[in-house]
């Protein structure tokens, strides 16, 4: 489950160390290889060492592999014992319970001002966790790799937490092949372990470019999407601010069998931007009108786009939310959520599983 890695290990031992859900490497040297350094051309003729190759900062960064750096021996043991204070004993237990001062019905005055008002000015996400879940503590996992989202532990009224959010601060909170993969393996571990989700949203849509394409995004983004609907634990989604097209679909929306879908009024959930949906859809109109008049019109027709189809309101009566509400009311909502869904149970036939796009 949890792999300690302190010193060099190469080979199938390298191969071991990966599959565990959880790796530490130790800062000075822990080093992971698939094949000897002294057998890779790179260091042979020293355009890299033995550190950049396959060394703790690059394996958190980099390859994604190394969940969490530790600066010694007694650091690993700390922070494995952190993680492993959030999950069960084996996979049929439940996650243990510990006692908390925090009251469930504190509210999260500061969230009103977190988010910004202008859609386009990032904030850190992980703000709005730390003031939701219990004490304000969240364990984040894989903070230096695909950093555009992030995952963790943390505590609602005791219970553990999976939480999974966009990050506004980097790529807009975009999804990339990176962040489809970190995050689709981190809900598919909750899953395994019987650890409610909590999904924390604002997302523009997937990351366009000719490298993530090229890459194999439609895939990749296919195994998050898997993952959220495969999830047989309390699925709860809070929507902060943008839901756009693909990505909001793969961030477990209603159709994927969500169970709890709120949303702030800030937020908008859509196809697309207001603007750029009106200059494609409205761009014959827009051209046909003098050129002093174009950005009044389009102003307008932006404002009419955002009523129709960004409200929140809407959402809500089309049934893609169950609720709108206030940012200060997000813990309170989400504890009475996790409360009633604490007995939910999925049946799924025995040794039968979907097969996902790996």
């Amino acid at each position: 489950m949890i792999s300690l890695v302190l010193g060099p290990v190469v080979g199938v031992s390298a191969l071991a160390a990966s599959l565990a859900d959880f790796t530490i490497l130790g800062e000075e040297h822990g080093q992971l290889f698939l094949s000897s350094p002294l057998e890779t051309p790179e260091v042979l003729d020293g355009e890299v060492d033995a550190a950049g190759l396959g060394g703790a900062n690059l394996h958190a960064s980099r390859s994604g592999i190394a969940c969490m750096i530790a600066a010694d021996e007694e650091d690993a043991c700390t922070l494995a014992a952190e993680i492993l204070s959030y999950l069960p004993d084996h996979n049929m237990a439940d996650p243990p319970v510990e006692e908390t001062a925090d009251p469930k019905e504190r509210k999260n005055t500061i969230l009103e001002t977190l988010v910004p008002d202008n859609p386009n000015k990032p904030y850190d996400m992980v703000k709005v966790v730390e003031e939701i879940v219990d004490d304000g503590i969240f364990v984040e996992l894989f903070e230096a790799y695909a950093d555009n989202i992030i995952i963790g532990f943390a505590r609602l009224e005791g219970r553990t937490i999976g939480v999974v959010g966009n990050q506004p601060k980097v790529l807009a909170g975009c999804l990339d092949i990176d962040a489809s993969v970190k995050a689709a393996r981190f809900i598919r571990t909750c899953d395994a372990f019987n650890i409610p989700l909590v999904t924390f949203e604002d997302v523009p849509g997937f990351l366009p470019g000719v490298v993530q394409e090229w890459g194999g995004i439609i895939r990749h983004g296919a195994k998050l999407l898997f993952a959220y609907a495969e999830a047989t634990v309390p699925k709860l989604t809070l929507v902060t601010r943008k839901a756009y097209g693909g990505a909001y679909l793969a961030m477990s929306c209603k159709h994927l069998q969500s169970d709890y879908n709120v949303a702030w009024p800030t937020a908008e959930l859509a196809v697309m931007g207001a603007d750029g949906a009106v200059n494609i859809i409205h761009r014959r109109e827009i051209n046909a009108v003098p050129d002093e008049e174009k950005e009044n019109v389009r102003q307008k027709l932006v404002a009419e786009y955002k009523a129709k189809f960004g409200d929140p309101y809407v959402a809500a009566r089309n049934g893609w939310l169950d609720d709108v509400i206030e940012p200060e009311e997000s813990r309170i909502r989400l504890c009475r959520a996790l409360n009633i869904l604490r007995s939910k149970r999925e049946w799924s036939p025995p040794k039968k599983h979907g097969n996902i796009p790996l």
